[in-house]
Parts: C-alpha cells; structure tokens; sequence
C-alpha cells in the first residue's frame, strides 16, 4: 500500500532532514517550512520512525485540500478516505489543530468539525451510527495555511525527540532530534575530535556518539503504530528492528567529550550515555570554559551555550562569550559550530562567523553560527 508521509522539523532544518529521508531510500514529494512530505510504503513507517533523527513525528497523510469556510471543511473532511486508515473500533481525536494566515482561525472549532465529518464518512462505509472507539488510538492533526488544509494522523505517539535514554535532564536542554540535525550541519565524522564545552546533560555528545555507532534513534522506544496491524504488518517491525541491529558498530575509535562547570550535571550526562549505549564512546569532565583545551588539531566544538533566556544573568553573557572566543582561538585549526540566541554572539565571541543559519528552537528564534576552520592535511 502507498502512502504519503509528513516529517514536521524545526524551522530552518528541512535540508537536513530531507537528506536524512533521501538516504533511508524515499521519494522527496514536497518540502514546506518546517516539514518534509515522503511517498513511502508500509514499511517505511516503522523505518522512518526508527531511523530518522532530525524530524518530531512521522504523520500519516489523510488528504489536502482548500478551504475557506467551516461547511467547506467539512464536507471536503467527510470527502477523504477515512476507510483506509481507521478501523471500525479505532479511537479518534483531532489532537491538534493550527492555523496561519487563514481564514478559518479557531483551533477548537476545526478540530469539533474534522472530527464530526470523520464519523460521518465512516457512518457510511461500516453502515453504523455509533462508534464505541474501543480499539486502537489514532490522533489526528490538522494544519491550516493560507487557507490550504492537511489532514494526517499520527503514527509516533510521543514525539521522536523522545528517544527513550534521557531520564535525567539539566535545566533547558536541548531536544534530541535539534542536537543531531546540528551535527549533521557540519562536516564532521566519527574520526574527528568533538567537544562540546556546555554540555548540560550531554545531548549533543550523546547523539554524536549515536550517529558515530550508526544507533538508530528510535531503536529503544515504542511507536503509537506498531498496534496498527491492519495498516502495517508486524513483520515490517520485526525487519526495521533487526535491520537497526545489524547497522549498529561499537567497535569504534572516537574523541567525543562534554565539559560542563557542573559537577552534577556531568554526573546526569554520564548516566544519559549509559542510558543510550555509549557511556565508552564519550569522555565527560568537570571543566570550566575557561579551561577548553586539546592538543590535536582539527576538531570540532558544537555546543549550546547559555543565551540568557532562562539560565544565565544578560550580564554574565559577554564575558563568557568572550574568554569562550579567546579559548577558541587558541586551538589549533578547529571549527567552531554555536547555536545561540543571543544577539551579541558575534562582538564577543570575537569575530564575524563563517556563515550562520536561522533556526527556531521552539518558539526562539537563534543562529547558528558556523567559523569554519582549515580542512585536515
């Protein structure tokens, strides 16, 4: 069976995570902001949910179309093929439903009419008048821009960022899927030395570690889906499963390391890459940015430093942006990669970056900056 498959992402990563679905073997159909639109088969849904790291949620297209009034949306809603993904028993819920820059506007309202022209539609092809939704959970999101409405239901559950190994967390951390999109912006490898310097409970090494191992993202967690037999076989689970086993490769060499000033934070960081199977993969140290050393050249440092929004005094900031620029500077041939936004990143780390990219990290608006450094001999 073929379906249409919608990747959300942070803004700003559509690139990433494009070549992220091209590399798992899909067909690119369609690439707005903040999502990724894939043709895959049944198959594809668990492999995308297991494999991808950089999208929030593999959703399961039910149709699109134009809409401008509450009585053109449901009848265009009571239109779509229900049949094919909802099972008699199957619990529905519009879960969420957003609008931008259109004329049907209210959430509460679009999600009381999705649902009433779903049952309608489903009324007709099961000839009942009453649904129990005994079965299955199927959450249905609908998004709304420019008028243009798409429907799809949820295959993830809980969002992917959630892979399962962080128990424990510091104060604002960083998602999971936005720390490996990051390293996936630069053009480092498993062979090459990365430091983050404000590593927090070590997501962004941890992940590092995850890509360097080939650990697929979702390996260790469960996926609202898999219920699903009569869309996806368990067989198309059992082969993504073993499929992520047999990629996995801990026999490796890195210099992956985190640094963070907190003693108890590094503590959550260490148990975080227990957690993720790659505690021996990953060096963590109490050390101060002021201490940020190495005695080889050509690393990397790809790191989240505090930006003032909830963790730092705005006063603070241009010191430790300063001697963290100083610090830099002093390693040999690195590359730096900074996502951050503050605004003043820039005057104190000490020099105009590279190139930087926009990035939304939730509602903030940050950069990433990239100073890019000599290629290796």
């Amino acid at each position: 069976m073929d379906f249409e498959l919608v990747a959300p992402c942070h803004f700003g990563l559509e690139a990433v995570l494009k070549r992220e679905i091209i590399k798992l073997g899909f067909e690119i159909l369609r690439v707005d902001d903040g999502r990724v639109t894939f043709a895959s088969d049944e198959a594809g849904i668990a492999r995308a949910n297991i494999f991808l790291r950089s999208c929030e949620r593999i959703l399961l297209k039910v149709g699109q179309f134009e809409a401008t009034t509450f009585d053109e949306l449901f009848e265009k809603t009571k239109e779509l093929s229900w049949e094919r993904f909802l099972p008699a028993d199957g619990k529905f819920w519009v879960k969420k439903a957003s609008s931008v820059n259109s004329k049907l506007f209210s959430p509460s309202d679009i999600q009381r009419i999705v649902k009433k022209a779903a049952v309608e539609s489903l009324k007709k092809t099961y000839h009942k008048e009453w649904f129990e939704e005994s079965g299955d959970e199927f959450p249905i999101r609908v998004f709304i821009q420019k008028d243009q409405v798409l429907i799809t239901i949820d295959t993830s559950g809980e969002s992917l960022h959630k892979r399962g190994y962080r128990r424990m967390a510091s104060a604002a951390p960083i998602s999971e899927t936005l720390a490996a999109a990051l390293i996936m912006l630069t053009p480092w490898k498993k062979d090459r030395i990365l430091v983050d310097p404000f590593c927090g409970s070590g997501t962004i090494p941890i992940e590092a570690a995850m890509i360097a191992a080939n650990i697929a993202p979702g390996i260790n967690r469960e996926f609202l889906c898999q219920e699903w037999d009569h869309l996806i076989p368990k067989k198309a689970w059992y082969e993504a499963i073993d499929e992520a086993h047999d990629l996995i490769d801990l026999n490796i060499e890195t210099d992956i390391q985190g640094y963070d000033i907190d003693d108890r934070v590094i503590k959550v960081a260490r148990h975080n890459a227990q957690e993720a199977g790659v505690g021996e993969l990953i060096h963590f140290q109490r050390r101060a940015v002021s201490e940020l050393s190495h005695p080889k050249k050509y690393g990397f440092i790809i790191t989240n430093p505090p930006y003032g929004e909830r963790l730092e005094n705005e006063k603070t900031l241009p010191e430790l942006y300063r001697v963290f620029g100083q610090r830099f500077r002093a390693l040999d041939s690195w590359s730096a990669f900074i996502i951050s936004a503050y605004e003043d990143t820039q005057k104190y780390f000490g020099g105009k970056a590279t190139k930087n990219r926009k990035i939304y990290n939730g509602m903030i608006k940050t950069y990433y900056y990239q100073y890019m450094g000599p290629k290796p001999n």
